[in-house]
């Protein structure tokens, strides 16, 4: 055979393992939409399956995500898929965490083929320095109590893995988890179908001499948490502070101003918002201002 065709026959040969190449590696990596996005499937939405993870899609602003903490705080920040954890590793729980919730995610959420609570456990994060493990919880007396909760992150299996990261939990008092602040969370739900998207802050008020559980004895317990909304379609916020215990009166009765939540903490929330227009939104509380929820008893 003369040179010139074995030439020609190996560059066939070649173009063809590189054109098989090309399609295993498709197969391997695959595509997804992200649920963030409510426009129709495009390059520009969608991300090769080996990124899922931590990874965070905004469908708006991210950087109403973004909390200012005190110098002091020990923080590292954990960008997951749906979720912005602030962690503090030394004692052991989340100074805060934020995501957003879009109605298209809610009604995912609540949707048949949503996920199911039952199918997940909650783990470890070990890339997190100063995480616990799930059994660190076990026999202290508190549940582990989501700071996103799972009916938020019913919509996608990633993001409901995730919120089940022990980076997301805090000691709660069960008749406190389970009952008005349950109540809270179920209206922050509700209110994302009318309000189409909605900012949420949630996280631990932290004291001193806080009480510590876990093999170590190095896990606080925080004795109030805080929850901030805000929806930037309506340009109005709200917040809720609640004792880490049963709490007797209606989850309305604990809603208070960012402002106070900030007074409490020493966070800046919606930083990146205008001054002007933060100043107003963060002074106001008026529970008639968002639709009308009434939980189940």
């Amino acid at each position: 055979m003369k040179k010139k065709q074995k030439r020609s026959i190996y560059y066939v040969l070649a173009a063809i393992l590189l054109a098989l190449a090309g399609y295993h590696g498709y197969q391997k990596n695959g595509f997804y939409k992200s649920a963030y996005n409510d426009e129709l499937p495009s390059e520009e939405n969608t991300v090769s399956k080996q990124d899922e993870g931590k990874e965070y899609k905004s469908t708006g602003d991210a950087s109403l995500l973004d909390v200012k903490l005190p110098e002091r705080l020990d923080n590292e920040t954990v960008h997951y898929k749906s979720i912005v954890v602030y962690f503090n590793k030394h004692y052991r729980v989340p100074n805060c965490v934020a995501y957003e919730l879009t109605n298209t995610m809610t009604s995912m959420a609540d949707s048949r083929d949503a996920e199911n609570r039952a199918d997940y456990k909650f783990e470890r994060d070990y890339d997190v320095k100063g995480c616990p493990d799930w059994w660190d919880y076990k026999d202290s007396g508190y549940t582990r109590g989501h700071m996103a909760p799972a009916m938020d992150m019913r919509w996608d299996k990633t993001a409901m893995a995730q919120c089940f990261l022990m980076t997301n939990i805090c000691p709660q008092v069960d008749e406190m988890n389970d009952g008005e602040w349950r109540h809270v969370e179920e209206a922050v739900h509700n209110w994302s179908r009318k309000a189409g998207r909605l900012v949420v802050i949630t996280g631990p008020i932290f004291s001193n001499d806080m009480e510590r559980i876990g093999k170590h004895g190095d896990i606080a317990v925080p004795e109030r948490f805080f929850k901030v909304v805000y929806s930037p379609n309506q340009n109005r916020a709200i917040a809720f502070v609640m004792e880490n215990k049963g709490m007797p009166n209606s989850w309305t009765n604990y809603a208070t101003t960012i402002d106070k939540v900030e007074a409490l903490t020493g966070y800046d929330f919606l930083a990146s918002l205008e001054d002007n227009v933060e100043d107003v939104i963060e002074s106001k509380q008026n529970i008639k201002d968002w639709p009308a929820y009434y939980p189940r008893r």
